[in-house]
């Protein structure tokens, strides 16, 4: 388990998180976290290892096998105060609990005036080899459903700031955390205490001849593309959503109005997903601006092949983008 006092060293995007959960622990008894095999065996993938002998059985809840129960069981928990996180072990088994975070931990502000101040932790996203079942980016079904403020964070400083955000946020928020960049990136954090607010976008490099509409794990590959397409004379911009809902429409715009050209990229199935929203919002308030067709990279829909040379095809790839971008240089 990292701790505060180890804020200063380099950590990766998985101790990040880990960093968030126990910073906010620590500040807050209200918070705690419900999940399977969270506690004694630390998670499955370790976010959660020495929280139980930190800090007890009664906030940090191994719950059955049962998503609808026991996210249930958070909303309950959040409407009478407290500050539930809940883990979904793979994103993919969220729509087990669809009914509660839909129609119940969405609707009830709506209704009554009820905050739900909880969290939902969910492992998302390919490159692990894990399958149709373990692999899924399921961020497209709770674009659409009022209610919801989803987070979908591309580094560890985000990972932690966007994580203390929607902790401390009177909304449920649903955290999509990116399984393939758990070990694989790292950077230095402030020492401090710090949030990255909830709605707010950020233009990893800019540039000035397309814009690269993005967020998670396809914020790396983008910023590859662009560092290749740069010896070719082709200037990148590439903006991070960092959050869904609410999309950052000013930064979305100021970047396509300034480039003319938009490319979104998003590892969630083609259709109906959150590149569709942005496309249209483009061709309502930036077609003016339009220098080109704005052009989609997403996988196929299809589920998640679990056959590597299959999800490597199914995957968006450095090489997809440039060509796309090779493309749309030409209008």
């Amino acid at each position: 388990m990292v701790t505060m006092a180890q804020a200063t060293e380099e950590v990766s995007y998985l101790e990040a998180i880990s960093q968030a959960l126990d910073e906010e622990m620590a500040r807050d008894e209200r918070v705690f976290l419900m999940g399977e095999d969270i506690g004694t065996y630390g998670g499955a993938f370790k976010i959660t290892e020495g929280f139980l002998k930190r800090y007890g059985e009664w906030r940090v809840l191994d719950t059955p096998l049962a998503e609808s129960g026991f996210v249930g069981a958070a909303i309950g928990a959040a409407m009478m105060g407290l500050r539930p996180v809940v883990e979904m072990q793979f994103a993919d088994f969220i729509s087990c609990a669809f009914d509660q975070i839909t129609e119940v931990g969405a609707k009830n502000h709506y209704r009554w005036g009820a905050a739900v101040p909880m969290v939902i932790r969910a492992p998302f996203g390919g490159g692990v080899h894990g399958g149709p079942f373990h692999s899924e980016c399921p961020e497209g079904w709770f674009f659409h459903s009022p209610g919801l403020k989803l987070v979908a964070p591309s580094t560890p400083y985000d990972a932690k700031g966007l994580l203390k955000a929607a902790i401390r946020d009177p909304n449920p928020v649903i955290y999509f955390e990116h399984k393939f960049l758990y070990r694989r990136i790292k950077s230095t954090l402030p020492q401090e205490d710090f949030v990255v607010p909830l709605g707010k976008a950020d233009v990893k490099r800019i540039g000035h001849d397309i814009s690269v509409i993005t967020y998670g794990a396809m914020v790396h590959l983008a910023l590859e593309a662009a560092q290749s397409l740069a010896h070719e004379g082709i200037d990148l911009e590439v903006v991070d959503l960092r959050t869904l809902m609410p999309l950052d429409k000013e930064t979305i715009y100021a970047s396509v109005r300034k480039t003319s050209k938009a490319i979104l990229l998003h590892e969630d199935n083609k259709t109906g997903g959150v590149g569709a929203e942005i496309a249209a919002l483009l061709a309502e308030e930036c077609f003016d601006c339009l220098d080109g067709p704005v052009i989609r990279i997403a996988p196929p829909d299809t589920p998640v092949p679990f056959s590597t040379p299959l999800e490597e095809f199914f995957l968006p790839k450095t090489s997809d983008i440039i060509a796309a971008v090779r493309k749309l240089a030409t209008y």
